[in-house]
């Protein structure tokens, strides 16, 4: 009888450990780059529609401010210097420049494993922004945000499966000169993280540094050209239909050194843009079509991503807010226009307006995190761990979001609908010859883990296991996982030589 009791034991442990065990990535539930693109709030005349909208407004308003480079590029390829100083983009050169432009773009990582294809509907979730903020949920408080706090995102984010990339979710306000603020911010990345990064930077002049370093990283200028694993986040234009001009400069200096770029156009509905969405949507698809013919005019067919990330305000103060249904909308259909174009695109979702990860931060997440997977979008930036409107990062808030889009993206695979999924023969074995149940038939041990996702934090135990247990709180358990993290090395530390060659010519601050 122990013996017996001993092999029944041992056969739950060994099927306890296989399913504890990693999956491939050919039978995992849910990956990086499924497909979305089920919902669609735009119809084809919707789309269209916003589509000659934003030629209009390209060919009869034009777009102010470009610096005397941009100019110099833009009327080389047939945009039209007004006496008003307004450059105004023929709809020839639009629609020549989309016919032209990169159809795909691979954002590397520094493994390759972590390589994003952006294409078609392929849907990836990341991180991003520029809080100033730190949420100390213990303290129930914000505090200035830190080169450490955003070495310790990366980190976090590096070792969370549905966290596909990094692009700098905070700013390190303990570094107050501009350009060692941006080289740490690529190095705290990096360092933290070999999937791909994002950055930005303040002045044309602090690209040249960041290269450099990058140069080191990869282990020579033709290995990172070769492979580049950190894109440029360039917000171009000022909304209403203005470059920026500076910015402008810095996206030339990256297109030169090789760098991916994100033309990012991030107006205000109400305040920057129209207030209503289709007409943020519209505004925000001209400016980036203007960011597109730019960038092919610097480089034929560099790899640029179509940034359009109106948001939202709440029109009774005037405060942003990341994390309405409109919201919700406004990145939806943006989606809808990148697939009409065939550009790889990104835009902004699961955004909180709620201060601490709590029931209002849970709805809002997975409202617009849910409806940007599902309409296709290639990039879904600041998809975990940012609150207060983009004001305040929070790491438990980044590790909870790894289990929120790991539902998101269940729900982007979908429904699958097929002569084994309709599983007529296990019905009639079940309900003529079996138990009249399917727990613990080999179909359903057999899909367990294949077609279910199940959180890594969230609680599903019962009210008595979760009283037996001592009652668990998500916060306090998350707080813990989150120590365990940072308590290990970071598996994207450079090697020790790299490092010293790294630290001999740059100010770096974070400690060896």
């Amino acid at each position: 009888m122990t013996a017996k009791t001993s092999r029944r034991a041992g056969g739950r442990a060994a099927r306890k450990a296989a399913r504890a065990a990693p999956l491939s990535d050919a039978i995992r539930p849910i990956r990086p780059g499924m497909e979305g693109g089920t919902y669609k709030p735009l119809s084809p005349g919707d789309i269209e529609q916003i589509h000659q909208t934003a030629l209009d407004a390209l060919e009869q308003i034009g777009l102010a401010d470009a610096p005397e480079s941009g100019v110099r590029y833009l009327t080389g390829a047939g945009a039209i210097l007004g006496d008003d100083g307004r450059l105004r983009f023929p709809r020839a050169l639009i629609e020549d420049t989309i016919a032209r432009a990169n159809r795909e773009v691979t954002l590397h990582g520094r493994d390759p494993k972590h390589d994003m294809m952006l294409s078609g509907t392929r849907v990836h979730y990341g991180t991003a922004g520029a809080a100033v903020n730190m949420v100390d949920v213990d303290g129930r408080a914000y505090r200035n945000s830190t080169l450490q706090d955003l070495h310790d995102a990366a980190r976090i984010s590096d070792v969370l499966d549905n966290i596909h990339f990094v692009q700098r979710p905070m700013v390190a306000r303990d570094i107050l000169d501009n350009y060692e603020m941006d080289l740490n911010t690529v190095y705290a990345c990096c360092a933290g993280t070999s999937k791909h990064v994002g950055t930005s930077f303040s002045e044309p002049g602090h690209v040249k540094g960041a290269l450099e370093m990058l140069h080191l990283i990869a282990g020579g200028e033709d290995k990172w050209r070769e492979r580049p694993f950190v894109s440029n986040s360039n917000c171009f234009v000022v909304p209403p239909m203005k470059f920026a001009t500076e910015s402008c400069q810095v996206m030339e200096e990256c297109i030169h050194g090789g760098m991916p770029v994100l033309l990012l156009s991030a107006g205000m509905a109400g305040a920057t843009t129209p207030s209503t969405i289709a007409g943020a949507i519209a505004q925000a698809t001209a400016e980036c079509l203007a960011g597109l013919v730019y960038v092919n005019a610097v480089k034929p067919g560099h790899p640029a991503i179509f940034g359009t990330w109106p948001f939202g305000l709440d029109l009774r103060s005037g405060a942003m807010t990341g994390a309405s249904g409109e919201q919700a909308l406004l990145t939806a259909g943006c989606a809808q226009m990148h697939k009409f174009y065939g550009l790889p695109g990104g835009a902004a979702a699961g955004i909180a307006d709620a201060k601490l990860p709590d029931m209002q931060a849970g709805w809002e997440m997975m409202c617009s995190n849910v409806m940007a997977g599902l309409s296709g979008l290639n990039m879904v930036y600041e998809a975990a761990g940012m609150h207060a409107s983009l004001l305040g990062f929070c790491h438990e808030s980044l590790i909870l979001g790894d289990d929120l889009i790991g539902q998101a993206l269940r729900c982007v695979r979908g429904i699958e609908v097929n002569e084994e999924t309709l599983a007529l023969d296990q019905i009639r074995d079940v309900c003529l010859n079996g138990p009249g149940h399917y727990l613990g038939t080999a179909q359903t041990l057999a899909r367990m883990e294949t077609d279910y996702v199940y959180p890594a934090m969230g609680n599903r135990m019962s009210p008595k296991e979760w009283e037996e247990k001592d009652k668990p709180d998500l916060i306090a358990t998350t707080i813990k996982r989150k120590n365990e993290i940072l308590s290990q090395r970071s598996a994207a530390r450079f090697d020790p030589m790299t490092d010293a060659e790294i630290r001999s010519r740059f100010n770096i601050r974070l400690p060896g």
